[in-house]
């Protein structure tokens, strides 16, 4: 398998898939000259020319309705959100136009469509372009939301997205596009909706998504150094979410702590509690607890930025906590 970074897996995805189908498209702000903000959508105008690599203006929720309007007549437009951030502007074409559109013309207009691009804090970003949205958009009947957090899986479910004939939300991780991992070559399609158990382990269950798989991979190494193993469960997806493998693992491990980048209220691992306690809680021998951030804007003080953010030290502090250890 090749090493690649996060963001040239989404780059090969999209070539591969405006290859293999001419109906595939790519819009947004700077993706064709600017070759996309963060670089995902190099090369594709010179490859694939202007018709299928679209600049736009800065109007978030107006090729957002651009984009539905082609999914109704039979194109797969990607749209791409130069910040999930900026999307909040576009959310009426998201929420009311394509989750619902299918439901509501009867099964007459299918959606096949996917909104891209980066999401969650990155750097000094501060309170507006730093928030999580996998939370707000799972909780949309009519939406997948995929959350990949390795290159392997940010190829292998934009490919399954772009192929979906519902629209998928797609939530890349800012501070992970430089980041690194193994790639199968040729053909690599991830379903929507498995999680990936990403390390084994007997004494806690570490239940995740996103940027914060890395931290979980990362406490799972430290802490096997003192005898504790974890098991790490991706969830790569938050809907559809693969309740079976969350199941699997805690009736393994008996313990679980759930590491999430957004809020806590209302936030993904809620609903991941909720199933456990509800389908799990025989195999408990201790609460389930959750790392988060914190119930506050984003600050932008590095100081205070760093003591927002959920981290290992925090999921380490949670694991050493439900297995009595502190």
């Amino acid at each position: 398998m090749a090493v690649v970074t996060y963001r040239d897996a989404l780059t090969q995805a999209l070539r591969e898939e405006l290859q293999r189908d001419d109906r595939v498209f790519l819009m947004g702000e700077e993706v064709a000259q600017y070759n996309g903000a963060y670089k995902v959508s190099k090369g594709l105008l010179d490859e694939f020319g202007p018709m299928r690599i679209v600049d736009t203006p800065i109007t978030e929720l107006g090729f957002a309705g651009v984009g539905v309007g082609a999914a109704m007549v039979g194109l797969r437009p990607i749209v791409e959100f130069m910040t999930w951030n900026f999307a909040l502007l576009a959310l009426d074409q998201v929420v009311n136009a394509a989750a619902k559109m299918m439901y509501m013309s009867g099964g007459q207009y299918s959606m096949p469509m996917v909104f891209r691009g980066p999401n969650g804090a990155a750097l000094q970003l501060s309170a507006q372009h730093s928030q999580a949205w996998e939370s707000w958009l799972a909780h949309i009947p009519g939406l997948k939301v995929c959350t990949p957090g390795t290159p392997a899986d940010a190829k292998g479910l934009l490919k399954a997205a772009i192929r979906d004939d519902n629209p998928v939300v797609f939530l890349e991780g800012e501070m992970l596009y430089n980041t690194k991992g193994e790639v199968p070559e040729g053909e690599h399609i991830v379903p929507i909706g498995v999680a990936e158990v990403k390390r084994e382990g007997d004494h806690c269950s570490i239940i995740t998504h996103g940027k914060m798989v890395l931290v979980g991979m990362k406490i799972a190494d430290d802490l096997a150094k003192e005898g504790i193993t974890l098991d790490v469960v991706d969830l790569r997806t938050v809907r559809p979410m693969d309740v079976e493998a969350i199941a699997r693992s805690v009736q393994k491990t008996n313990r679980a702590v759930v590491l999430e980048e957004g809020w806590e209220m209302c936030g993904v691992g809620a609903q991941v509690v909720d199933f456990i306690q509800r389908e799990c809680f025989d195999d408990l021998d201790a609460p389930v607890l959750r790392v988060h951030q914190e119930d506050v804007p984003m600050p932008y003080a590095k100081n205070l930025e760093r003591a927002a953010k959920p981290d290992a030290a925090k999921a380490i502090a949670a694991v050493r906590k439900v297995l009595y250890l502190d």
